[in-house]
């Protein structure tokens, strides 16, 4: 289908790719609270629907005045670096009602807890922006920017805010199996959206009142095992 993107091959130089997620039922198993799956497998998405406005979920809305004076002080310290934030994420964090949409779908209790700019471990220049947590820490998400303008989404199970911090002062970091994971931060939050509310459906019941989107994210799964 036009406009749909899979395979690993978006992934930078250097960087492995997969997926950190939950089960989706008897379609894709879990042996813990979550999984590495690899990127290659999971369905593609359709990257016309992302344009930065988030039309899929409802649009941005108003501004809150207390995201973007946060979001503004994070800018200017990343200004300082050679860096920027991308224009979806400002949008989406910005927004008072897509501020906390992952939030309220997270099935693992996810929560929105915006860091500042944190030095990459694995390249000078770069930085990470947490912007994702599980409610104990088994995966953390953030931004990874590079000066090129350059700005994906990366998992980790290492809070890099916390490493930098511990004794007061900056230490020696490793990459922590920095993982890539969306080309977009608008990609990673559609795929994250999509997979939490699929999650409700196929353990709850729920499987035949999802939209025809959702029904052809399951689809996929479903031919894998035809194939297989």
């Amino acid at each position: 289908m036009p406009g749909e993107r899979s395979g690993a091959d978006l992934a930078p130089a250097g960087f492995d790719a997969a997926w950190c997620a939950t089960d989706l039922g008897e379609y894709r198993v879990c042996r813990y609270t979550y999984e590495q799956y690899p990127y290659e497998s999971l369905p593609p998405l359709d990257s016309s629907q992302f344009t930065g406005l988030f039309q899929w979920l409802g649009g941005a809305g108003e501004p809150d005045p207390e995201h973007v004076a946060k979001l503004n002080g994070l800018a200017e310290d990343l200004a300082a670096k050679g860096l920027t934030l991308p224009g979806d994420f400002v949008t989406f964090q910005s927004s008072s009602n897509l501020y906390r949409a992952l939030d309220e779908v997270s099935v693992t209790g996810c929560w929105t807890d915006i860091s500042e700019p944190l030095p990459s471990p694995i390249e000078a220049g770069a930085f990470l922006v947490r912007f994702l947590r599980d409610q104990q820490d088994c995966v953390i998400w953030y931004l990874y920017l590079r000066p090129s303008g350059e700005a994906f989404v990366v998992h980790s199970g290492v809070d890099y805010e916390y490493e930098a911090q511990r004794d007061g002062e900056e230490t020696d970091l490793d990459d922590g199996a920095i993982l890539w994971c969306a080309p977009s931060f608008e990609e990673f939050a559609r795929r994250f959206w999509i997979e939490n509310r699929l999650w409700r459906a196929v353990n709850d019941g729920g499987r035949s009142r999802l939209e025809p989107q959702l029904r052809d994210y399951l689809r996929h799964y479903a031919r894998r095992d035809v194939g297989s």
